[in-house]
């Protein structure tokens, strides 16, 4: 059995059984306080002391943000500990505002960023601080901790739960339409012509923000790997590749078709991922290729309309290849040079206790299985997480490829930008991001690069 197909296995059934049981330097130690300690000192008059400051380096995009403060308001009255949030871009500016950041060592004590690929970009063991050996690494399932790992050390704690990339829609207008749910590509194609036709947009479009360009080819994961097995392992070791493995092609001719057939509304280069979920959640556009992350973002700006919202996979082109692609959580990652890295620990540690995971699913529901033992997803779930939980209930998912490979380009979303807007062929676009992740996979001393 290969390395991918024994982490689709043991992954998810890992997963399954949690769900059936998601511009500062770094922060100077506060008055009173060991530097590096972490612990308030009382002070002799018998005054509370002054809280220790950590900087957190974030997104503002969704609810992790609102969520992550959401624990900091508790760690600031449990710990007197203070959380003084950064904000950060999103997609490549803000991947390379990180790097820029380490490089200069001005990154906040902890960050919270990608798991799997990206992570491994950030050289880890040199820039974050080794958990393996605290208590609570006992609570993360092993197919999370794989994702935060290298060379057997433990890098990051969970943000939220997983969740899967498909398409999310608006069932109330699919509904309207006398339309069901595709399982297959054509039948994709032609829902999204009854669409057009009925004046609405088909596909919704977000490239403003530009991370948003990528789900046609990230979402299809699943496709690939069920056609193909040992692709993740002939990706990784330079034997396969998207342009001459039609399997993986498909994802960047998807991208290029939606453009050509006039699926995407007419300002999609102009638009935002927030205006793409208002659009998808009052029904003017019905189709969006997303992140179930999103999720969050649509209950808490159109709580009503949030239960019209559901979500399919990426269709494959054979009914029988039906499935969800799988992503990890973003994690926090405490910054190895920082002032306060006791603090720190302290703060990641009552992060994912009951009490940190009850104030953050507060402000942020769950988007698909926990993967912090003993929380489950609640009675109360999104309708489009009860549309996934049949899959992950047949095993139909796999975990997206940044998540089982270190490789990835880092600038698949400006090549996927050039395919969707009909600038350069999918043929060439896979072209090009294969020569882009070779650039990676070198500075990563792969072998066989």
């Amino acid at each position: 059995m290969n390395r991918a197909k024994k982490f689709s296995v043991f992954t998810y059934a890992a997963l399954i059984a949690v769900l059936a049981a998601g511009c500062s330097s770094s922060g100077q130690p506060a008055s009173g306080t060991a530097p590096g300690s972490g612990d308030a000192k009382a002070p002799a008059d018998g005054k509370s002391a002054e809280p220790t400051t950590l900087t957190l380096l974030i997104g503002s995009t969704g609810t992790p943000y609102p969520a992550t403060q959401a624990v900091a308001a508790e760690a600031e009255k449990k710990l007197n500990i203070k959380i003084k949030f950064d904000i950060k871009p999103d997609g490549t500016e803000g991947d390379n505002l990180v790097k820029t950041r380490l490089a200069t060592g001005e990154m906040a004590d902890i960050l919270y960023y990608n798991s799997g690929s990206l992570l491994k970009a950030l050289n880890p063991e040199e820039n974050f601080v080794d958990l393996s050996k605290e208590p609570y690494m006992a609570k993360l399932l092993d197919s999370y901790k794989e994702t935060v790992s290298s060379n057997g050390k433990v890098f990051g704690v969970p943000g939220g739960s997983s969740n899967v990339g498909g398409i999310l829609y608006n069932k109330k207008v699919y509904a309207e339409l006398g339309l069901t749910v595709p399982k297959t590509w054509a039948e994709f194609i032609a829902n999204s012509d009854k669409i057009k036709a009925a004046g609405k947009t088909a596909v919704i479009g977000s490239y403003k923000t530009t991370w948003t360009s990528q789900l046609f080819v990230l979402a299809n994961q699943f496709n690939v790997q069920t056609q193909v097995p040992t692709f993740t392992q002939d990706y990784t070791a330079n034997k396969a590749k998207y342009a001459t493995t039609p399997a993986a092609l498909r994802g960047f001719e998807m991208t290029g078709e939606v453009f050509k057939k006039g699926y995407y509304n007419k300002d999609f280069l102009a638009t935002t991922y927030d205006t793409g979920l208002k659009m998808l959640a009052e029904g003017t556009g019905v189709q969006y290729p997303m992140l179930t992350s999103a999720i969050d973002a649509l209950a808490q700006n159109y709580p009503e309309q949030q239960k019209d919202i559901g979500v399919f996979p990426i269709p494959s082109d054979d009914p029988n290849i039906n499935g969800f692609t799988v992503w990890m959580p973003n994690s926090y990652y405490i910054n190895k040079k920082g002032k306060n890295v006791e603090a720190a620990k302290k703060f990641v540690e009552f992060l994912i206790s009951e009490e940190g995971q009850k104030a953050y699913m507060s402000k942020s529901k769950a988007n698909g299985p926990y993967v912090v033992k003993g929380i489950n997803v609640p009675d109360d779930a999104y309708e489009a997480v009860k549309d996934m939980q049949p899959y992950f209930d047949s095993g139909k998912t796999m975990p997206a490829l940044e998540f089982i490979s270190p490789v990835k380009g880092p600038n698949l979303e400006s090549i996927l930008i050039e395919v969707g807007t009909g600038q350069k062929s999918p043929a060439d676009g896979a072209a090009d991001y294969d020569k882009d992740v070779k650039k990676q996979a070198q500075q990563l001393n792969l072998p066989g690069w």
